[in-house]
């Protein structure tokens, strides 16, 4: 492959790691709860003195020793670059809480607003992501990994997935404040509606172009 077009290829990979963070944020700012995969992160920000983004890489990094752990010696060593990724998206990811501090949604039509506005931009960042088709992010690339160990469908295991985080992140809420934060509607809207986008923008960018296809599934 030309050099020109891998780094164009990781060009896009970056650039979707920021829409990613940006729609994780925007998300977040809703108050209507947090991206199932960044539920965890913020409710464990909430409880120390580290960071969203900075609970997010150390949350990837725990899902890289975890397929180091079910892979053993076949483990390839590049996929320890995943780690690289999740860093970028927890650096975005709190650089995404920063942009979006413009949103103060103060009544609930306005927080819905804000929650779809997140989920599209976060799609955004998934498409370019997938697209790009370089290096999966640690939690997507442990979903597949137990997808193809258990031989169930990727969609299937990251709905099991999802809710895991989900009950993980409520758990630990419950045990800090007595009562659960980070998690509301907008949890289930988000899992249910990102993927549905994503979709929708790999068909419209299919019909633009034909040499643009729509995202496989993972």
């Amino acid at each position: 492959m030309p050099p020109s077009r891998t780094f164009s290829r990781y060009l896009l990979s970056l650039a979707g790691l920021f829409f990613m963070g940006l729609g994780i944020g925007l998300v977040t700012r809703s108050h209507l709860g947090t991206p199932p995969i960044s539920s965890v992160p913020y409710v464990l920000s909430r409880i120390f003195p580290v960071t969203y983004g900075e609970f997010a890489f150390l949350l990837g990094v725990l899902f890289v020793l975890l397929e180091v752990l079910i892979l053993g010696r076949e483990f390839p060593r590049e996929r320890f670059l995943q780690v690289f990724v999740g860093l970028v998206l927890g650096v975005f990811i709190d650089l995404g809480m920063v942009i979006s501090v413009f949103a103060a949604p103060e009544r609930y039509l306005e927080e819905v607003l804000t929650l779809v506005l997140g989920c599209a931009v976060l799609a955004l960042g998934v498409y370019m992501m997938v697209s790009a088709d370089t290096l999966l992010h640690p939690a997507d690339a442990v979903v597949k990994l137990l997808a193809r160990k258990t031989g169930t469908r990727f969609g299937t295991m990251k709905i099991c997935f999802d809710a895991s985080l989900c009950c993980a992140a409520a758990l630990v809420s419950f045990a800090a404040f007595g009562t659960v934060t980070g998690l509301g509607e907008g949890t289930i809207v988000s899992a249910l509606l990102v993927g549905s986008i994503v979709t929708a923008i790999g068909a419209v960018f299919a019909r633009l172009s034909g040499s643009v296809r729509p995202p496989p599934d993972r």
